[in-house]
């Protein structure tokens, strides 16, 4: 077994004792380097060796460089003296291979890791004790490493960290904490580099449990930062981050929970870690923290909506989806859209989306719960919710009714249409956008809505974003005209305007160059010579050379309009002279 000495020669007192323990530590660390046998024992005896060597770093100036001898201190590093000669015996036996036995020499590191373990106990409780590290007259600081500082800095000034984390009292862990948290958010260097260091992630996960709910919510920012990054998320993940994540949930301040929701968000997704979440109670905890917001108007409306997004984030699993089914998560979120905070409305009506995306009966049981109704008035102009509220509410219900004529139709019945024109003529830049998108989905579905959209006004519009600033408005509004003139009413009625045509025929000029739209633009000029007056509109303009010229350099668009044109001309030529 460990054999004890039973004295030390001299009486090495004070500082000098200090240094001695420090300069067996580091020798000792080095020499653990180069034992191949053992070497998750000889790790723990390193990371051990590394939390007393922080902890002497961390002591006061006057202890360290006293040499008045402190009895309690001085036993302490006696002790650790005594231990490391031990260490280092069995360090000589692990890399001549001269040990008894493989089991003998496992008992004996393991005695030594309890014993290095019990001296780091015993430091913290003396320094504490004596308020050290928790007065700011006597506490070591380490600066902050500068904006170029390297590799190495940096890693010293996490370790001092470390240190605080471990043996601080509540005010220093909460400082560190707050220091790691300033420098983590400013420099992904830290991050990566702290996750190298043994023992942090343990130690903020540690946090996560305390009773002092300033360490707890300071731990969530760096367990949120950290799961910011994939492969550190898999780390914390592996270490057992989201049971404790759920207990916030279930327990937390108010900021703890929104901190821990916004952890969870990261941590699920692309459905991954769904059933670890499940596994804790997460989806249940989930569905309160919605719940409480229908309860009461008033009550944390930015968590709710995070809480909406986790959900969001589990359902792509399909046993998930029906609990959440059957926990009646649908009339709950159809209640959190008519809610008066924009993070309920956003965060419901994105749960919404996702739960109609690809299954007919949770569809089914949105709109039974009145979802479209609900949503449609969610734009009405005369309502007060934000834009970002009504574009969200755009993008679900056009996944809600795609491929249901029922759906479609209660759309009309709702007056989504007339809301959708209405933002095509008065809104903002991005509702205008989304209300742009919307239009185009609806030009897609039936020749019926193709002929509504015709009757309500909607190509007047549509024709105003064909020279918009944005590219991808003009794309989008040319291909909505082209759908809607493919019906003949609406052909007729394009060119009731002079300025529908000759606008039409201005953007394609081959003078601008090769339009990204122009085979569109040409398409649509195509389907109105087949119009009686679309044919005169076109001729009569003064823009007609433009598709001249493009059937001049053999577009083949160009080309079959012109030829369109000029069989109406033989045509009108043939009936003048028969009439005369």
């Amino acid at each position: 077994m460990v054999e004890q000495k039973s004295d030390i020669a001299g009486t090495t007192t004070g500082n000098s004792r200090l240094r001695q323990a420090t300069d067996q530590i580091t020798s000792l660390t080095v020499l653990s380097h180069s034992i191949k046998v053992f070497p998750s024992k000889w790790k723990m005896i390193r990371t051990k060796l590394d939390e007393i060597l922080s902890i002497i770093a961390s002591l006061p100036p006057e202890i360290q460089d006293s040499g008045d001898t402190n009895t309690a201190l001085s036993a302490i590093f006696q002790s650790i003296e005594e231990t490391t000669d031990c260490c280092n015996n069995l360090a000589q036996k692990c890399i001549e291979h001269s040990y008894s036995g493989k089991l003998l020499m496992q008992s004996d590191l393991d005695i030594i890791i309890s014993k290095f373990d019990n001296y780091v106990k015993c430091l913290s409780e003396f320094v504490n004790a004596d308020g050290f590290l928790s007065n700011g007259n006597h506490a070591i600081v380490v600066s902050r490493p500068g904006f170029a500082a390297s590799r190495d800095d940096i890693k010293f000034y996490v370790k001092d960290l470390l240190c605080r984390f471990k043996i601080g009292r509540v005010e220093m862990k909460m400082q560190a904490l707050i220091s790691f948290n300033e420098v983590i958010q400013e420099d992904e260097r830290y991050v990566r580099i702290a996750m190298e260091i043994d023992g942090i992630v343990h130690v903020l996960m540690k946090f996560l449990n305390s009773k002092e709910i300033g360490i707890q919510e300071e731990a969530l920012k760096s367990v949120a930062m950290i799961c910011g990054f994939d492969s550190y998320k898999s780390v914390l993940v592996g270490i057992g981050v989201v049971g404790p994540l759920i207990k916030v949930l279930e327990t937390g301040s108010d900021l703890g929970k929104e901190l821990s929701t916004r952890c969870l968000m990261k941590v699920t997704a692309n459905c991954d870690n769904a059933w670890s979440v499940s596994a804790h109670g997460g989806v249940s905890a989930l569905l309160k923290i919605c719940e409480s917001g229908c309860d009461d108007a008033n009550n944390g409306g930015e968590l709710i909506g995070l809480a909406c997004g986790v959900l969001r984030n589990l359902v792509g699993v399909d046993e998930i989806r029906r609990f959440v089914v059957e926990e009646n998560a649908i009339p709950l979120c159809i209640k959190l859209v008519r809610s008066k905070n924009e993070a309920s409305q956003i965060g419901a009506m994105e749960f919404v989306q996702v739960m109609a995306s690809g299954n007919e009966f949770v569809r089914g049981l949105i709109v039974n719960e009145g979802g479209i109704r609900v949503l449609v008035r969610v734009l009405d102009p005369k309502s007060l919710y934000s834009s970002k509220a009504r574009e969200k509410s755009m993008r679900a219900l056009m996944i809600l009714c795609s491929d249901s004529v029922g759906y479609l139709n209660s759309l009309k019945t709702y007056g989504f249409m007339d809301h959708i024109l209405y933002f095509l003529h008065n809104g903002e830049v991005s509702i205008q956008e989304s209300a742009l998108m919307a239009a185009s989905w609806l030009s897609a579905t039936s020749d019926e809505f193709k002929k509504a959209m015709g009757d309500a006004g909607f190509m007047p519009e549509l024709v105003k974003f064909l020279d918009a600033k944005s590219f991808e408005a003009r794309d989008i509004a040319a291909e909505t005209i082209l759908r809607l003139v493919t019906v003949p009413r609406n052909q007729k009625r394009f060119v009731q305007t002079d300025q529908n045509v000759n606008l039409l025929l201005q953007l394609i000029d081959p003078e601008e160059g090769n339009s990204s739209n122009r085979k569109v633009l040409l398409s649509i000029i195509m389907s109105l010579t087949f119009c009686n007056e679309g044919r005169k509109k076109i001729l009569s303009s003064g823009y007609l050379k433009n598709i001249e010229k493009l059937a001049d350099d053999q577009v083949l668009d160009a080309k079959k309009i012109i030829r369109n044109l000029s069989t109406s001309r033989i045509r009108s030529m043939i009936r003048g002279i028969w009439h005369s």
